[in-house]
């Protein structure tokens, strides 16, 4: 290596590993030129596009962080929503169910009016056709009687109180007879 440094000092030789000096000096110009432009024009703007890019990222960061907190809460909202949802819905079957053994109890309440209503309408209608039917049969036991009385005594009873008389006693005796 000593070899080669020294030919180069001395000029005598041109070393193929060291370039000349005129050679460094204007390459060293040249990068010093391009290296200022890229430092002065295309870095800034590279810096730019990357501090943009950053920013972007993080304006993204913040957003997914605030998404997820929104999320969170409408996920909180929504649940107390449900639930308030499924409180209103049992009230509204409560309500519902007292509203039905209120309306049962009243239609067994009317049901019995009713029944009651009838069987009373009943029980007089049976009085008054029982009250119908005996004076009926007074009527014709007494018919009976009187043309039986007539034919045993052999004469028609011309007397109507007398006759109507007769005929009383006859059916309370058989009315006493059929009681004891």
């Amino acid at each position: 290596m000593g070899f080669l440094v020294r030919t180069a000092a001395d000029g005598a030789e041109h070393s193929l590993f060291l370039p000349h000096t005129y050679d460094l000096v204007w390459g060293t110009i040249s990068f010093a030129i391009i290296a200022g432009c890229f430092i002065y024009y295309i870095l800034p703007r590279f810096n730019s596009v990357l501090d943009e890019r950053s920013a972007k990222i993080k304006k993204g960061l913040e957003d997914a962080k605030e998404a997820e907190q929104k999320l969170a809460f409408a996920q909180t909202d929504a649940q107390a929503i449900v639930d308030e949802a499924y409180r209103k819905a049992a009230e509204i079957r409560d309500e519902a169910n007292e509203q039905a053994r209120h309306i049962v109890a009243a239609a067994k309440q009317d049901a019995l009016v009713e029944a009651n209503r009838v069987t009373e309408s009943a029980r007089l209608q049976i009085e008054a056709e029982k009250l119908s039917a005996k004076e009926q049969l007074r009527s014709e036991v007494g018919a009976l009687a009187t043309d039986l009385a007539e034919k045993i005594v052999g004469e028609h009873l011309r007397d109507e109180e007398l006759t109507a008389r007769v005929v009383d006693r006859f059916l309370d005796d058989m009315s006493s007879e059929l009681a004891s």
